[in-house]
């Protein structure tokens, strides 16, 4: 009992990205021996900003809703949608404790990874860190490893060399989004969004950037971000809500209220919501930074935070819009072809094309302009909407096919780990360990190769 009560409090703490962030600020401050009233003060605005962020985040979010259902209702499709927390909520009940403890070993095993190889991205979105916990458990079960020890420790394996790796695969497109190298890149979607980087890096054009818009003087107030945004999504809800209906609008979503001004509040909601984003973001990197070169210092050298999707955002926000837009239409176009095809038919999640897109976009852009965001989101689009029909059969074993995870750091890696798993234990165990070791291995070359070439110099 008293053991379940502690993986509670884990799980409490370590899925409050705001509580799990202060703590870290906090130990960062006091490793720099700073004063009492310092440590208070870094302590609560980097826990007050997470909690702005998160809330930025949940407003962005609760807008999206309705939106993905007069989307639903006009083109009248069923089929699946992938959600991330549904199928988190399905499998917890039946594996809760089994991805706890993987979730646990994980972040021993990316700190420890942080510490002795040249990948010092220590991963701090708990609820992400928990997502993949829950994929691996289902995974390795339907794999008939069980639900022990050898569960556990190859999940935490797994997971914590995962997510040490990928931030590390956004890290070269982090320095130009950000212009320094103090913080990475902490989301499920970091592969898509370093596959963006690379597409826009090859068949973009870096002169021509998203946020370089040709706005005449008389139209010079669109510059605003809040301005162009709230118009934007007012002509977007707008017309969707004519789509569907006043009807359904009214007697669905709005308790009544007239359509057209329901749409346009939920247009403002977002807008407002990505203002706050922003602000969240700001108070973050105003705390988080500093505090985190304490445990650079003294843990793990030389460590970068590697925080939620958001931290982009502000860095390009135009890039964001057409990031969601462009992937979203991408799903679109891709659920018809599935219903053409009489596949399972995948529904474009709004709220995963939104944050994936987005931060797609700016990764193209980044390195390929508008060239790049566009190509980026688009290629992003194709993966999210494509790759979850490839990880249901993973996941049906345990009959979650109702839903399906969203992000490419959950659809590659399961869909990986699953064929892995499909040709026997064995094979499963030694995929698991060869990955570990070949990060390591990769991170020796290639500090390897840095010394040679400063040997040179």
């Amino acid at each position: 009992m008293k053991m379940k009560s502690l993986l509670n409090l884990f799980i409490s703490i370590a899925t409050q990205p705001a509580i799990l962030v202060a703590l870290i600020a906090m130990l960062g401050l006091i490793l720099q021996k700073k004063k009492s009233t310092e440590i208070v003060q870094g302590t609560i605005k980097t826990f007050a900003g997470f909690l702005v962020l998160i809330g930025g985040a949940g407003i962005l979010s609760n807008s999206l809703t309705p939106f993905s259902k007069m989307f639903e209702f006009a083109l009248h499709v069923q089929g699946v949608v992938p959600s991330n927390e549904a199928v988190v909520a399905i499998a917890l009940v039946k594996y809760g404790t089994t991805t706890a403890l993987i979730m646990l070993v994980g972040m021993i095993v990316n700190i420890t990874l942080a510490r002795f190889t040249r990948f010092k991205y220590i991963f701090l979105t708990g609820q992400a860190m928990l997502y993949v916990s829950c994929l691996t458990a289902v995974v390795l079960v339907s794999a008939n490893l069980g639900t022990g020890l050898v569960t556990i420790l190859l999940g935490g394996l797994f997971e914590g060399t995962l997510l040490t790796v990928t931030p590390a695969l956004c890290q070269p497109f982090m320095r130009k989004i950000t212009g320094g190298d103090m913080v990475a890149m902490g989301h499920t979607g970091n592969i898509g969004y370093a596959l963006s980087g690379l597409i826009g890096k090859y068949f973009g054009n870096n002169e021509q950037s998203t946020e370089d818009l040709n706005i005449p003087k008389s139209l010079s107030f669109l510059r605003d971000s809040t301005v162009s945004i709230t118009l934007l999504m007012s002509v977007v809800y707008i017309a969707l809500a004519i789509v569907a209906g006043p009807s359904f609008v009214e007697s669905k979503l709005s308790s009544g209220n007239n359509f057209i001004i329901y749409a346009l509040v939920q247009a403002g909601t977002f807008a407002a919501g990505f203002i706050v984003v922003l602000q969240g973001v700001r108070m973050i990197l105003g705390e988080i930074v500093p505090a985190f070169q304490g445990i650079a210092q003294k843990l793990v050298p030389n460590s970068k935070p590697a925080l939620d999707v958001p931290i982009v955002f502000p860095y390009a926000p135009n890039a964001v819009l057409i990031g969601f837009f462009v992937s979203f239409i991408v799903g679109t176009i891709s659920m018809f072809i599935m219903i053409a095809m009489k596949t399972t038919v995948i529904i474009p999640g709004v709220v995963g094309h939104f944050f994936c897109g987005a931060a797609a976009a700016v990764y193209g852009n980044s390195t390929g302009g508008k060239r790049g965001a566009i190509l980026g989101s688009a290629v992003n689009g194709l993966l999210i909407s494509w790759l979850p029909l490839f990880i249901l059969p993973v996941l049906g074993n345990l009959k979650l096919a109702a839903s399906t995870f969203a992000d490419t750091d959950y659809l590659v890696p399961g869909i990986i780990l699953g064929k892995i798993g499909s040709c026997g234990q064995l094979a499963l165990i030694f995929g698991i360990i060869a990955f570990t070791l070949i990060v390591v291995l990769l991170s020796f070359l290639l500090n390897s190769r840095s010394q040679k070439e400063i040997t040179e110099k």
